[in-house]
């Protein structure tokens, strides 16, 4: 099974921005974790990071046909993104949603997912285990 990543904007920052909300590990550490956990399984891990929207699409749009699964990270993009909500939804690859914070526990704002809706499903709070608890869900299917 080939998954694909995508980590949207500012988590680049990881391990450096809010470590009380996301921890101190980098993006570098959850994709080794990654990378680690599918270590005996039958996955193919691809990973994407941007801080650009159009960037984010035409890496969804760029998948079609190529990856068996998509996990995505949208970050802010999560709360105002219907273009990323219409390319999960074009392309009709599984794809979940994750968060490492539960975004329903925080500011008001961050409580509404544009993309969820497109998503299969929604993985949050769990820290790098929402990765790791979606890479399973799409395993399972």
């Amino acid at each position: 099974m080939k998954i694909l990543v995508i980590n949207g904007p500012n988590m680049q920052l990881l391990g450096k921005r809010e470590p009380q909300i996301y921890g101190t590990q980098t993006l570098s550490d959850l994709q080794n974790v990654l990378i680690a956990f599918t270590e005996n399984m039958e996955v193919e891990l691809s990973f994407f990071q941007s801080n650009h929207e159009g960037k984010i699409i035409d890496k969804i749009a760029e998948s079609a046909e190529k990856v068996n699964g998509i996990i995505i990270n949208p970050a802010a993009y999560t709360h105002t993104s219907v273009a990323i909500h219409d390319a999960i939804k074009g392309i009709g690859i599984p794809t979940v949603e994750v968060h490492l914070s539960n975004i329903n526990a925080r500011e008001g704002f961050r409580h509404k997912s544009c993309t969820a809706p497109a998503c299969i499903g929604q993985i949050c709070g769990f820290g790098f285990d929402s990765y790791k608890l979606a890479i399973q869900a799409l395993m399972s299917m």
